[in-house]
């Protein structure tokens, strides 16, 4: 239980510690013309914190795939499995990224500052008009040439079989005219969710990074069948994961 109580500590703590550091941060974004060096800042914070997380936890990533940054904005998309996914895309993605978090989050002390300037928007289930409002914001991020990641599942599988994802979710790159980036995570679930006592438990983490498809797929695709057809690469890619780094629970 002490490096689950650690790694808890520093969930809050680290984000607490550098909250003095955010004002110098934006104040420096303010001097800097191009948004990708302005993400850069704040995210050497969010890497910063998501490295302590992960060492505490004893969490080891092995990263595979694309991993060469694009320089342009994208739409991350990813299976969700667990609740290590943030922390393990935000420490190996090759880009800054906001993301789309639940309502919830945005009571944990301390993180509310930091996900704004990283630009995260929050989602509120329960509101079907705040759910229109989190794509009309996802994509103005997104043609302010800020990348995003989103859970299409909507929900953690913990490492159960994947959810159909949500064909609304790609609404925010064909509107912004980005890039999609599927992503494919196996192995978070073994680290929390797997574990009854929700008891932190060393492990290894699998990510592969497909090649990015382009927004012309649109033209001859509905959303529904992009979605169909992101979905099938990222679950063929997780059962290879999973046939080939088999993690006992």
């Amino acid at each position: 239980m002490l490096r689950t109580a650690k790694t808890f500590g520093y969930i809050i703590g680290y984000a607490a510690l550098v909250t003095s550091q955010l004002n110098k941060v934006k104040k420096k974004k303010v001097l800097v013309d191009d948004i990708q060096t302005q993400d850069e800042m704040v995210y050497l914070y969010a890497r910063k914190w998501a490295t302590r997380i992960l060492k505490s936890a004893g969490v080891q990533t092995h990263i595979t795939g694309n991993t060469n940054s694009l320089d342009e904005p994208v739409l991350y998309i990813s299976n969700h499995e667990g609740n290590f996914d943030i922390p393990v895309l935000i420490n190996h993605l090759p880009q800054p990224f906001g993301f789309i978090s639940k309502k919830e989050v945005e009571n944990i002390p301390f993180l509310k500052p930091w996900m704004e300037e990283m630009n995260c928007i929050y989602l509120d289930r329960s509101n079907r008009r705040a759910s229109l409002q989190m794509i009309k914001d996802g994509i103005n991020k997104l043609k302010e040439q800020h990348s995003l990641l989103i859970f299409p599942e909507g929900s953690r599988s913990k490492g159960g079989e994947m959810q159909e994802f949500k064909a609304g979710s790609f609404k925010l790159a064909k509107s912004a005219k980005v890039k999609i980036v599927p992503i494919s995570i196996y192995g978070t679930s073994n680290i929390m969710e797997a574990q009854d006592s929700k008891k932190i438990v060393p492990g290894d983490v699998y990510v592969h990074i497909l090649d990015p498809i382009d927004p012309s797929i649109f033209e001859d695709k509905t959303m529904q069948e992009v979605s169909q057809y992101v979905q099938g690469e990222i679950s063929n890619t997780v059962q290879s994961l999973k046939e080939n780094h088999y993690v006992k629970n």
